[in-house]
């Protein structure tokens, strides 16, 4: 759910005249958006929705765990089962789908059919994040296939920095329903740029396809995943419910502006991967995982000072930022340019698996023990995905590239 970094030396080498095709590309990187957005816009208007559906907080963030789980059911079947089938008329469907849901929890005064809705807008995140990474490859020539995937994850980082703290706001001065509402509107937007700009492809034939087995027992990728489970459970605890765990120090007005904080630094993360990730991969790696740790000491330690949470959140987003783009790049580099269109969405599983646990154990940590514990649970967490990504030497996060 973020991009990938591509070779300098191969980019330095591609034929000058040969251009990408932005249009194409920002499309996808636009749908990407939309998943991203639709995702976690809650979090950052777990009061609202939980005053509108007359639900606990604790229950209003079980939204996020129904579209993680739609996506989780979703993401491996449908690649497999769809992996014949022409690609814009299928990336038509999914918008679509997008288009429908959002509409009716939009709508809804239903809690159990707001999660029903969030469970199929879900769905439709699994299934287009198995397919972007391979339809912004097919577009263009092997030495701009990375640089392709880059820009058609671009909207992963925008929606983080900027979606989701402006989509907060605007929850507040419009409501979360006229929220929705207007990303309906942008999929009917996408819809059209879609048909304008977004060349179809046929599906694979059938010698070109591999299992989710082949993939899955390839060297290191099984570390990676783990990797993948604790890293983003411990993140995903922390993010869906950042509205409740700023409470007690009186910044639960202020959500708005620390996940704009947040999202600013995490831009910065990106850039700096990308500017050192093909030389650098595994020690940023384990900075990441060391600097997200040292985050959960200081907000364990020093939670109910506001100066020392804006210091954390500042730290949280540098580690966490590049954080895609190093474990979807370690995963292509393990995988290989045959099983990457199966590697995608196993990564897709694992991950939204980490986004329901995030969704299922906050909220538990929440209404049972208290926001205090979270920093501890974090903690945890990361010393074990950085023992697993310490020892994957050889394989997974090999010590020489």
């Amino acid at each position: 759910m973020a991009p990938l970094s591509t070779s300098a030396g191969k980019l330095q080498s591609a034929d000058a005249s040969v251009k990408l095709p932005w249009l194409a590309l920002l499309a996808l990187a636009m749908t990407g958006f939309i998943c991203i957005l639709t995702e976690t816009i809650p979090a950052g208007l777990l009061p609202l929705i939980g005053e509108g559906l007359n639900v606990s907080k604790g229950l209003a963030g079980q939204l996020v765990t129904s579209y993680a789980i739609g996506s989780i059911a979703a993401a491996i079947p449908f690649a497999m089962f769809t992996s014949g089938f022409r690609r814009r008329p299928l990336l038509l469907a999914i918008i679509a789908v997008f288009l429908v849901f959002n509409t009716v929890t939009a709508l809804s005064t239903s809690y159990v059919l707001t999660l029903i809705a969030r469970f199929f807008a879900g769905m439709a995140a699994g299934a287009a994040w198995g397919m972007i990474a391979g339809y912004a490859r097919r577009m263009v020539p092997e030495v701009l296939k990375g640089r392709a995937l880059a820009v058609a994850m671009v909207g992963t980082p925008i929606a983080l920095t900027f979606g989701v703290p402006f989509g907060t706001m605007l929850g507040d001065l419009i409501g979360w329903r006229a929220v929705f509402g207007l990303m309906s509107l942008l999929t009917l937007i996408l819809m059209g740029w879609v048909l304008w700009k977004v060349p179809d492809y046929p599906g694979q034939s059938r010698n070109q396809r591999m299992t989710v087995g082949q993939v899955f027992v390839m060297p290191g990728l099984r570390s990676i995943l783990m990797v993948v489970f604790t890293w983003m459970l411990a993140h995903n605890i922390l993010y869906t419910y950042i509205s409740p765990f700023l409470e007690p120090i009186g910044l639960s007005e202020r959500v708005d502006l620390v996940l704009l904080i947040f999202g600013i630094a995490a831009l910065i993360s990106i850039w700096i991967v990308g500017l050192l990730i093909d030389r650098m991969l595994r020690p940023l790696v384990l900075i990441s995982l060391i600097g997200f740790a040292l985050v959960s000491v200081a907000l364990w330690v020093g939670g109910t000072s506001a100066p020392i949470v804006y210091a954390a959140v500042v730290l949280w987003g540098l580690t966490f930022g590049g954080a895609a783009t190093l474990l979807q790049t370690a995963q292509a580099n393990a995988s290989g340019e045959e099983g990457v269109d199966i590697a995608m969405p196993i990564n897709t599983t694992v991950w939204n698996l980490a986004i329901a646990g995030g969704g299922i154990v906050g909220g538990a940590l929440l209404e049972h023990v208290g926001v205090q514990s979270f920093p501890g649970v974090l903690l945890i967490l990361l010393l074990v995905a950085l023992i697993i990504a310490w020892s994957a030497k050889r394989h997974g996060f090999p010590s020489r590239q």
